[in-house]
């Protein structure tokens, strides 16, 4: 039921779906990119019905107090406490060692604004808890909802990152002129000449 509302959402709005969730991935960090606007989060939870998918995301620690904390959790909400001498990176990973399943949704660009780069913790929370990396996109340009190849992380992040900008290459979101580079600050520390 929830996948035929999905798709007939998706459609009746205009869009349509490329690729396929890699079969038996069951945890992975799920990218979703481009994030220009809010209603890239609607579209995100139709093309996760659509797919069959049992979302989650990361939120701050105190959106889960009473009485909203039932519902936030119930909607696939993790909350993670900042203040806590754990990262969320750290925090995060420790969730996947405590779920036998966990599709974790990570919108790097972190914000609806432009930045400059996207934010790295879904790359070091795949590695950290030694599950794939799963790109998924909603291309507003084409009306396109869909999945690149799975990404299993390596010691190698430029060729890692090197494979994600090939997914999102022309991918364009709602507010076209928001996207941020598909490119992370530790390349550029990579990148950076010896003194």
């Amino acid at each position: 039921m929830r996948k035929r509302l999905g798709h007939w959402l998706l459609h009746a709005l205009g869009w349509r779906t490329q690729g396929s969730f890699p079969a038996g991935c069951e945890r992975c960090v799920l990218v979703a990119a481009p994030h220009t606007s809010n209603l890239d989060l609607f579209f995100l939870l139709a093309f996760a019905m659509a797919f069959d998918l049992r979302v989650h995301w990361v939120g701050k620690h105190t959106l889960f107090r009473f009485p909203m904390g039932m519902a936030m959790r119930f909607l696939g909400g993790i909350p993670v406490d900042r203040r806590s001498r754990q990262d969320a990176v750290a925090q995060l990973a420790a969730e996947f060692e405590r779920r036998k399943a966990l599709i974790l949704v990570v919108a790097p660009e972190g914000t609806r604004a432009q930045g400059t780069h996207w934010k790295s913790g879904f790359y070091w929370i795949a590695r950290k808890a030694g599950v794939p990396i799963v790109p998924s996109f909603l291309d507003w340009g084409t009306k396109t909802a869909g999945f690149g190849p799975i990404l299993h992380p390596s010691l190698d992040l430029r060729g890692d990152m090197n494979r994600l900008r090939e997914v999102y290459r022309g991918v364009r979101g709602r507010r076209a002129g928001q996207i941020g580079e598909v490119r992370l600050q530790e390349e550029e520390r990579d990148e950076a000449p010896a003194a």
